[in-house]
This record gives structure tokens, sequence and C-alpha cells, in this order.
């Protein structure tokens, strides 16, 4: 009777380590994931960005994500920048207005930055300094801007942030008609940050919302005459991950073999150690 004993306690104890180990593992794998090399999401950061800045939606300026955009332009002005970003990463704009000099300026100045996604549609900032005063002695005012995370699909009906191009406005929404057309200095640099399965949701958009993508998809052809098709304004270099493997998909099979593991163990502790040899068969 000791030798099934002793299987059964070293059945429970390496059942035991493995739902330890497997809890462990998926634990420590979201950090894992929030801190690796792809969550800083900062490719440009050393390039040097465009010096200047669109004024309409259409001629907005091209930024990649961790670039920094400036450009000379006049108070009264509405400056634009465009930047990508895709789903399961979460934007945030930061802007910088170099104020005109304090002899020049006698009134206090309300700056604001406004995003839009790819349809044009306002997105609301979960948290940051979207408007700011800036007093007449200044020197300069500081913004920002962090959004919610971008998903992969959402209800027609319904505002998220979607993935695609995502145009930014920096103006000045408040100040005298006499100080208008004074010269600032604007500095804008958008980030977007790695978030992981944590947000990722059922469905894809077939096409993201990038300026003249249904045009795009109209062309595209089969034959040997069709173009090839080029990379549309605020769209990444390496293309578009949304619908892609996600680690969501190991957090879901890490869980089923937890689940396998734990049934296995359950049974273990219930079934007992069979028929005690007291009890005749039968009985």
């Amino acid at each position: 009777m000791r030798t099934p004993s002793r299987r059964t306690h070293g059945v429970r104890r390496a059942l035991t380590g493995a739902l330890l180990a497997g809890l462990t593992l998926l634990t420590a794998g979201a950090p894992a994931f929030a801190d690796g090399p792809s969550a800083s999401a900062d490719p440009a950061g050393d390039e040097a960005g465009p010096t200047e800045a669109g004024t309409t939606f259409r001629t907005a300026t091209v930024l990649k994500p961790g670039q920094t955009g400036i450009a000379q332009a006049s108070t009264g002005d509405y400056l634009y920048w465009v930047f990508p970003a895709d789903a399961g990463q979460r934007p945030t704009v930061e802007a910088t207005v170099k104020l005109p000099e304090n002899a020049a300026r006698r009134s206090t100045s309300t700056w604001q930055i406004d995003v839009y996604d790819g349809l044009r549609r306002r997105q609301a900032c979960m948290y940051g300094h979207q408007t700011r005063k800036a007093a007449p002695d200044a020197a300069s005012v500081r913004l920002s801007c962090v959004l919610r995370p971008v998903r992969a699909w959402s209800e027609p009906w319904a505002n998220d942030p979607l993935p695609g191009s995502y145009y930014v406005r920096l103006t000045v929404v408040d100040l005298p008609a006499d100080e208008l057309g004074l010269p600032v200095g604007a500095q804008v640099r958008p980030i977007v940050k790695e978030l992981g399965g944590a947000h990722d949701g059922d469905g894809a958009l077939s096409e993201p919302l990038v300026p003249g993508v249904s045009v795009a998809s109209a062309g595209d052809g089969s034959g040997a005459s069709a173009a090839p098709r080029t990379i549309a304004a605020g769209e990444p270099e390496d293309g578009w991950a949304s619908g892609r493997w996600t680690d969501r998909w190991l957090w879901t099979v890490g869980g089923g073999v937890l689940a396998a593991l734990a049934a296995v163990f359950g049974y273990s502790l219930t079934r007992g150690r069979g028929r005690p040899a007291h009890v005749p068969p039968g009985a």
C-alpha cells in the first residue's frame, strides 16, 4: 500500500509545481511585454523632424512617433501635423509654444491642441493640459493630450480611437485682435505607447483610417501593369499591425493549460486511493 501512496503524493507535488510555475509565468509575462524594446515606440527619436507645419488637414505635416516637428508661425494661425497610431497603442501629444517678447504682448493668451482621427472626429483627452493660459510675461506655454487606447474595431456609432492617421491642430483660442500676427515658435512631438494585449478586442477594420485608402484599395490589381502601392501620409513604414498576432494569444493558451492542470489536480485529490483492502468485492 505504500507504493500507490507515494505515487499519489508524487503526482500531487508535480501538479502543484506545474500550477505554480504556470501562474508565475503568466503574472510575470505582462511586465515583460510592457518593458520590452517595442514598448518605447520611439523609432524616430534621433531623426531630424520637419521644420514647417501645414495649415489645413490636407496639408498637415507628417510626423513619425517620437519625432519632433517645429514651425515658425504667427499668432492666430492654425498649425497641423499628422502621425500614425495602431491598435493596442495609446498616443500622447506634447506641444510647446514659444511666445513673442514681453514688450509686444499686453494680454493673456489661451492656447489649445486638438487631436482628430482619420475620419476627422475630435478625440477627447484622457488627461493632460489640452488648453492653457499664458500670462503676458510668460516666455512659453506647454500643452499635452493623452488619448484613449486605440482599438482594432468599434461600433459605427462609437467615437473610439481606431487605427489610422491622427491629426494635431495647434492654435490660440483667446487673444485680442490687436495682438494677432505676432511671431511664435511651435514644437510638437507625438508619442505612442504599446499597451500589449490587455486592450485587444475582437474584430478589425478592413482598412485603417488614412487619407486616400479607399482610392488605393480600388486601384489594387493583380495585373503586371498595376502600380506598386505607395505609403499614405501618416502610415507606418512597416505597415499596420491590426489583426496580427498579439500576446493575447499567449494568455489564452496559458489559461487553457492552467485549467487542464487544475482539472487533473482536482481529480487526483478527490478520487481517493481506491477500494480498501479489508472491504470484500461486491460489498
